[in-house]
């Protein structure tokens, strides 16, 4: 059975209109980062800035140009924790997001 919109625009949708489902993707993708599934962290990641503060917001916020974190959070890229610090830290300060990690 064809799906009659796409996944990630439904996806983005939502998130833009529903704050404790962005809040979820954001705690998800972070999570996978945590343990370690890098890709599903930067499809999540990827996501949430299309959902939220943009690529080109993000690029001011860091200084990284846009096309660079693009690339950084695509299937292909491979992010370098120096590279993905200043982006969780825009993040976090845009979305006044505090995350705390527990250890169990």
């Amino acid at each position: 059975m064809p799906l009659t919109r796409d996944f990630k625009a439904t996806i983005q949708a939502r998130a833009a209109r529903d704050l404790e489902f962005r809040a979820a993707l954001y705690s998800e993708a972070l999570d996978a980062l945590l343990q370690g599934d890098i890709d599903t962290a930067k499809s999540m990641l990827r996501d949430y800035v299309n959902a939220t503060i943009g690529f080109e917001r993000l690029e001011a916020v860091t200084g990284t140009p846009r096309k660079s974190l693009m690339r950084m959070l695509s299937a292909q890229g491979n992010p370098r924790l120096e590279s993905l610090g200043p982006i969780l830290r825009a993040l976090n300060g845009e979305a006044d997001v505090k995350p705390q990690v527990r250890v169990a």
